[in-house]
């Protein structure tokens, strides 16, 4: 297959060559992470892929293990879901280590496909340990985590993790300027008719923690202008009437409600918190 027409990840190139390089040392391994940003679960594919594949450069995407595997239909890739259960139960693992001892029924290796290692709990994460550690070569294990932190570090110390390339950094949304402008402003009403208007709008957590990472980014650039009197428009309007102390400040302030969007935590209530923290 000519160069140009080999199949990677999308987006992810030189991901795609270190899994292909590894996959042609037979390095693979039995258990993988696929962490951080991006499409977790087709890098994924991307790799049972090249753990079924019986051509000579893994995954070749063409031979009939790779096709199946791609398309999701392979009968020895597994998708690990619990759709009954808000995480995966304890039941439906125990089921993924008793037929992982299951000889494949047509591919190389017999490959579970964890999507959202989020719905893993301790307990959960512990059921899986010993197959895990120990299982038969016939079976691997790819675990889906945008952070690998998700996992136990007794499943992370027996895994390889094949690490996703952050996206571009995005200009600013409309939302964060707003946000930055009711800021500057110091009108409490402006701020807090502007958290309230977020709390209607029926944002989720990850909508406002991404809200909430642009205005940051705005306010370290002004921070940025305010010691070097260069940057956008915007950047120069908030460091001509905020300061380099109050820049500073609200900077510090929204990294924490970032850091709160982590855990379960309502919409409702950062909003409200988060306006009374501007606010004062």
């Amino acid at each position: 297959m000519a160069e140009r027409e080999k199949l990677t990840i999308p987006g992810e190139p030189r991901l795609s060559h270190r899994i292909r390089e590894a996959a042609g040392r037979d390095a693979l391994g039995h258990a993988a992470v696929l962490s951080g940003q991006g499409d977790l679960t087709a890098a994924a594919r991307f790799l049972a892929a090249a753990l079924q594949c019986r051509g000579a450069d893994k995954p070749c995407g063409v031979c009939p293990d790779c096709r199946k595997a791609l398309r999701d239909i392979h009968p020895d890739v597994i998708m690990v879901t619990d759709p009954d259960h808000k995480n995966v139960s304890v039941d439906v693992l125990r089921r993924v280590a008793s037929g992982a001892s299951v000889l494949p029924n047509e591919g190389r290796r017999k490959v579970y496909i964890f999507p959202d290692c989020s719905l893993l709990d301790g307990k959960a994460q512990n059921v899986l340990l010993k197959v895990v550690e120990d299982g038969p070569s016939h079976a691997a294990f790819l675990f889906c985590a945008a952070n690998s932190a998700s996992l136990l570090p007794t499943i992370r110390s027996r895994t390889t993790e094949w690490k996703l390339s952050p996206p571009p950094a995005a200009e600013p949304g409309e939302r964060a300027r707003e946000l930055c402008q009711a800021v500057c402003s110091r009108k409490a009403a402006e701020l807090a008719a502007f958290c309230a208007e977020l709390e209607n709008s029926k944002i989720t957590r990850e909508e406002l923690k991404s809200l909430l990472s642009d205005s940051r980014d705005l306010f370290v650039s002004a921070l940025a202008a305010a010691y070097t009197g260069q940057g956008n428009a915007l950047a120069v309007r908030l460091s001509g009437e905020m300061g380099k102390y109050r820049l500073s400040a609200v900077a510090e302030s929204l990294g924490g409600f970032i850091r709160q969007c982590n855990y379960n935590v309502g919409v409702g209530q950062l909003l409200g918190a988060l306006a009374v923290e501007l606010i004062r």
